[in-house]
């Protein structure tokens, strides 16, 4: 299993709207094509309007590269950075607890 966490800092409001738009397009294709993308969850952050957090989780490193790999995945990537002030990718080790 590979699991990643990634906090996108947007500019504005009018980059939040666009951003979440572009996730709204490109969320339903990694459900509907992605087997090896376990959890591919996105959340808005409580009192703090302009970030994001995106939470992964990949069968393996194999899927991961898959989704990478993806044109979604790709026109994303692409087009994310109009938006952004930072993003920040973190990869997880050794999930412990309740449901792994």
């Amino acid at each position: 299993m590979l699991a990643l966490v990634v906090r996108f800092e947007l500019r504005d409001d009018a980059a939040a709207d666009a951003f979440d738009a572009l996730v709204a397009e490109t969320v339903p294709r990694v459900v509907a094509t992605e087997p090896g993308t376990l959890v591919y969850a996105v959340h808005e952050v409580e009192k703090t309007p302009l970030a994001r957090v995106f939470y992964e989780v990949y069968a393996d490193r194999v899927a991961f590269d898959t989704h990478e790999e993806q044109e979604h995945t790709r026109r994303f990537l692409r087009e994310r950075e109009q938006y952004l002030t930072d993003v920040r990718v973190e990869f997880l080790s050794g999930p412990t607890g309740k449901g792994v």
